[in-house]
């Protein structure tokens, strides 16, 4: 890291550590009660955990770039160099650009009817028989089979796309074990990227083909298409069953929350909303400076390496009052577990039509969930989801019976 132009304050937290990462939140309040801007010696980068701070830095990629890398490693950030997630405007515009129909809320309209009733009949099956895991069953089990649909990737090497998924985050991490581990993985990834899922092995229709297309046009250089197959497929899914999985853990640990829900539905998009913001599925991403960034309480020169804390932002007591409370009344809508700005997450409005389809199912039929073992959480150096989550749940009334005297 380049040295800072100002003395800021220094920590030693050690936010990959599998304590942190078990429970980062009383961690991430003494980042903020630091200051706007701190050092953390460990990885040579200075971390942005307040609300103002990190939202600046997603909203202005022209002082916080993305072309330098977003990971904290140098063989992710030359490994990726040029791909989706690692550019900035305009060649990221056009990359983006390739998706942006299929993705527009036109066409998201169009499959809203289908994935409403593919989402009630799972919830139906779910809840007649009692008791599941609602990680397992219900999180990862919805998602995954809307989305391979909609990717039309072949049949082989579909298996391994929720291995793949918690992959490409891991490696985004500093040089640990998780993120050894995961570049085999990334590996495999893109060798059958390259290999398998080639324009003649395509699902006709599916959102491959489209990128196969646009190459073919010339709307995208040939080698970009591995890349942002990859950069749209994988981390989609994951992040949409990181927030499931937590929505649930949420509504079964506060089931005053999940009982307003219930007798309001409207309610739906705004308790999604707060699930995202308390439980950021996403919780770090890099970028370096390339200008002089300056704040209240310090400022950084070009050639910062940043980490945005986006779970850290959420719960800042001086945006969101009580932020450790789950309420899906808050006002929450400007939180930042999507993005803002150029990198704003481009599939969220595709994870919130299949989540809100998922928790109205739920909310029409489920009138109390119980824990029934503890909640198994998967340790991630970008992302927080959980493995396991077993319950029972109560069925809500039939109220369209006639009540027999």
């Amino acid at each position: 890291m380049t040295s800072t132009t100002s003395a800021l304050h220094t920590s030693d937290i050690d936010l990959f550590s599998d304590e942190v990462l078990a429970n980062p939140y009383p961690h991430y309040r003494r980042l903020r009660d630091l200051g706007p801007l701190v050092e953390l010696p460990r990885y040579g980068v200075v971390a942005l955990a307040r609300y103002e701070q990190a939202r600046a830095a997603l909203e202005d990629w022209q002082t916080f770039s993305s072309a330098d890398g977003v990971g904290l490693n140098d063989i992710l950030n030359e490994a990726w160099q040029g791909t989706i997630i690692a550019s900035d405007p305009p060649y990221h515009g056009q990359l983006r650009s390739v998706l942006s129909e299929r993705l527009a809320p036109r066409a998201l309209r169009a499959m809203k009817p289908d994935i409403t009733e593919r989402s009630a009949a799972h919830v139906d099956a779910l809840v007649a028989r009692g008791s599941f895991d609602a990680v397992v069953d219900l999180a990862r089990a919805v998602p995954i089979s809307i989305v391979l649909d909609l990717l039309g990737f072949p049949e082989e090497g579909r298996d391994r796309l929720l291995e793949w998924a918690e992959g490409s985050f891991n490696v985004c991490g500093p040089e640990n074990r998780r993120m050894r581990d995961a570049l085999p993985v990334m590996q495999d990834l893109f060798e059958w990227l390259t290999t398998t899922c080639t324009p003649d092995r395509m699902v006709p229709g599916g959102f491959a083909t489209t990128i196969h297309e646009a190459a073919e046009r010339g709307d995208i250089p040939a080698e970009a298409v591995v890349p942002l197959m990859a950069g749209y497929a994988i981390p989609a899914m994951d992040t949409t069953i990181s927030a499931l999985g937590s929505a649930m853990k949420l509504f079964a640990e506060n089931p005053d929350q999940w009982d307003a829900v219930r007798a309001d539905p409207s309610l739906v998009p705004g308790a999604f909303n707060e699930v995202l913001r308390i439980e950021s599925p996403v919780q770090v991403f890099a970028r370096v400076t390339h200008r002089t960034y300056s704040t209240d309480g310090g400022s950084i020169p070009p050639g910062t390496r940043v980490v945005v804390l986006y779970g850290s932002a959420n719960r800042d007591e001086r945006r969101y009052p009580d932020p450790d409370r789950f309420d899906v009344r808050r006002d929450n809508v400007d939180h930042l577990a999507f993005g803002l700005g150029p990198h704003m997450c481009p599939g969220q409005g595709l994870a919130r039509l299949e989540a809100h389809a998922i928790l109205e199912a739920l909310a029409a039929r489920v009138e109390r969930w119980e824990l029934t073992g503890a909640p198994q959480r998967k340790l991630g150096n970008t992302t927080r989801s959980l493995d396991s989550l077993p319950v029972t749940v109560r069925r809500a009334p039939d109220l369209s019976r006639p009540v027999r005297n």
